[in-house]
């Protein structure tokens, strides 16, 4: 019986952002922007973002970036954003004062954010 040859894994580097403040529903939205692209039209998207978290998550794709560059070895102009999904993280908890006595519950969400880069072999 003929074994089947074993598949590895591509090479990939990530960066995780955590604690940012802002809603993951609007995160990922930014996300959204950069899903699939090659790295420098990521970063081109990012710059020109007009959302607050956009500064935020482009830091966090630079970081993605040293990583596959120094960590990982990989060639910067064949990278490519393989994944970028978003997470909840902590939520802050505030009360606001209401009318008649009563007291309403502010909730003020954080979330994360995981990119993961991967070499396209040149493809692009």
């Amino acid at each position: 019986m003929a074994r089947t040859p074993q598949r590895h894994a591509p090479p990939e580097a990530r960066a995780i952002g955590r604690r940012m403040r802002v809603s993951p529903r609007k995160l990922n939205l930014v996300a959204g922007l950069i899903r699939g692209k090659v790295v420098q039209e990521a970063q081109a998207e990012l710059l020109f973002c007009k959302r607050r978290i956009a500064d935020d998550v482009l830091k966090v794709l630079k970081s993605a970036i040293a990583n596959a560059e120094n960590n990982e070895g990989m060639e910067v102009d064949w990278l490519y954003v393989a994944e970028a999904y978003v997470g909840r993280n902590l939520v802050m908890k505030r009360i606001r004062p209401r009318a008649r006595g009563r007291a309403a519950r502010i909730k003020k969400p954080f979330s994360q954010i995981t990119i993961v880069l991967r070499e396209s072999g040149g493809r692009f």
